[in-house]
């Protein structure tokens, strides 16, 4: 597992320790749910799938040209 450092506005700290204490889950769960649904969200979308592909293949150009 890893950690990241995130800095959000004061309002939307308050909003979502808030949203954490009405949900009964911790600020911690409540950020890693948000984040699993928005990454769910963005999959389905042809336009991010699109993008996902272009940069698999920018990938794969840069990698076999280092391999070489």
């Amino acid at each position: 597992m890893r950690t990241f450092t995130v800095r959000i506005p004061d309002e939307l700290a308050a909003d979502t320790e808030a949203l954490a204490r009405v949900a009964g889950a911790s600020v911690n769960e409540t950020i890693r749910k948000a984040i699993e649904e928005e990454v769910e969200r963005q999959r389905k979308r042809p336009a991010f799938r699109s993008r996902l592909q272009t940069i698999i293949e920018e990938d794969r150009e840069l990698l076999e040209r280092l391999a070489r």
